[in-house]
């Protein structure tokens, strides 16, 4: 290697990233100044958006960024900070509502993985691709990318475990996919674009949360001002375009962008090798209780419409089935919660950062020069809210946060610019989700990579970020603005 060779080691990487930390800061500081001499007046929202994704950009932890974004805007709006803290902490119940539920969700994850339920169906599957070397045919390939997209399915809704299955399943097969030489990219796009239909979709697991205790409740609470009713039957009526839109974007990745064979090189005779996991011994009656726990889960759930009730009832039939050890079950819950806990504080605060926003007083004044600026066109105005929220989303990668920050602005601005109430869902939804499938902080893509990673050849920015990006997020973009125009 030249001498001259520059490495970017972790801690020269740490270095710039603190070195763009004060510029960046006394820029806008500076900024703001001028404006303010110069007598023009920043409205307080948009000042509140703009640092908090400048925040997160600059790698500020989320839950800081969002906090500290809505604190400068209550006091610029001229509120004290005893009165930004109070509008902030007055909402957090909504957001600390479904953060409870995701840590619950997340409890019940953890104790189906404990199940070893995962566990076979990944030792299964490599031990039967992976021992046949004349596996090669076109078959297999479709065989695993159709398990890829079943698989991605049922973690969102039917077997709620999110993204824990990807770094179970995926490993063992890497063998299979370099044999097959075939792009991990388009296994990236695969597992993003399913996953983000998934919860888009289907009004259960995630889906229940996404749909109806954020989606649902945030136009029920804004939009009661102004007239507008939403029910649960509409929201998979919104949202069925938005998807379309993935499912196009997986269908290109697939058959267009990433057909072509590519070869990964085969580990070094030195390299740990990514082995497959032995099936474990599961007894039938424990293999049944599992099934049980999963259907009496999801039936609780639609019965009573609560996540939270059904997946503490399966937490509670593993528990008590002797899947895992009863006094295992602190520390079961305890991995739940770990797992979760920063996607349920994120959602908390973005309830509280809602909040701020509409205690400033100055979201009207953003709705109406926003109206004023584009006019009667709707087809721009939906344009500018999806590109918006875009925007925002990708900045910290959680669609499910990014609905309680987006709701007061845009379910307003939409119902002045004459939407209809399926329009306004689809339009608030599909502009959360923007971003979250394609974000270097999404839960998502990190997924991803920890899968295809396994064995180091798979780059998170290169070979997860960018590829979901423009596939997830330009298909549903433009199947959004189109249900906007026709919804």
């Amino acid at each position: 290697m030249p001498e001259n060779t520059l490495v970017e080691t972790p801690r020269t990487s740490d270095c710039f990233a603190r070195a763009r930390v004060l510029p960046t800061v006394a820029i806008l500081a500076a900024l703001y100044g001028l404006a303010h001499l110069a007598g023009y007046h920043i409205n307080a929202v948009v000042l509140t958006i703009v640092c908090m994704i400048a925040l997160c950009l600059l790698r500020i932890p989320v839950a800081i960024a969002l906090i500290t974004a809505a604190m400068l805007g209550a006091l610029h709006a001229g509120l004290s900070m005893g009165d930004a803290i109070a509008a902030f902490n007055d909402n957090l119940l909504i957001g600390a509502q479904v953060g409870l539920t995701y840590v619950m969700v997340g409890a019940f994850a953890v104790a189906l993985s404990r199940s070893g339920l995962l566990e076979l169906l990944a030792g299964a599957i490599s031990a039967r691709l992976g021992t046949d070397e004349q596996a090669t045919g076109k078959g297999v390939k479709w065989t695993l990318f159709g398990l890829f997209i079943f698989a991605s399915l049922i973690s969102q809704n039917l077997v709620p475990v999110h993204i824990a299955f990807i770094p179970i399943l995926i490993p063992p097969l890497l063998g299979v996919l370099n044999r097959l030489k075939i792009d991990r990219r388009a296994v990236a796009c695969i597992l993003a674009c399913s996953i983000s239909a998934s919860y888009l979709l289907l009004p259960t697991g995630f889906g229940a949360i996404f749909l109806n205790e954020i989606l649902l409740a945030n136009i029920n609470s804004v939009g009661e001002a102004q007239g507008l009713t939403a029910t649960a039957a509409m929201a998979p009526q919104a949202m069925f375009l938005p998807v379309m839109g993935l499912v196009a974007g997986l269908l290109v990745a697939v058959f267009i962008t990433y057909r072509r064979p590519r070869q990964y090189a085969e580990p070094p005779a030195d390299a740990p090798v990514v082995c497959h996991p032995p099936a474990p011994r599961l007894k039938p009656t424990q293999l049944l209780i599992t099934v049980a726990a999963l259907a009496v889960a999801l039936t609780f759930q639609l019965k009573f419409d609560s996540l939270l009730i059904g997946a503490m009832v399966g937490f509670l039939i593993l528990g008590a089935s002797g899947i895992f050890r009863w006094q295992e079950q602190d520390d079961v819950f305890t991995d739940g919660l770990r797992m979760m806990a920063q996607i349920a504080v994120i959602i908390t605060i973005a309830s509280g950062f809602a909040g701020v926003l509409t205690a400033t007083g100055e979201i009207d004044a953003v709705v109406k020069a926003s109206a004023e600026l584009i006019g009667d066109n709707m087809a721009l105005g939906a344009a500018v809210m999806l590109l918006v929220g875009l925007f925002i989303t990708i900045g910290f990668g959680d669609s499910f946060a990014s609905v309680p920050i987006l709701a007061p602005i845009y379910v307003p601005l939409a119902l002045t610019l004459g939407f209809d109430p399926l329009a306004v869902m689809a339009l608030l939804g599909a502009s959360a989700a923007l971003g979250d499938a394609g974000s270097p902080a999404s839960t998502i893509t990190l997924g991803a990579t920890a899968g295809l990673n396994a064995d180091g050849q798979h780059d998170h920015i290169r070979d997860s970020v960018i590829p979901t990006f423009l596939h997830c997020n330009i298909g549903m973009l433009v199947f959004a603005w189109i249900a906007a125009m026709v919804l």
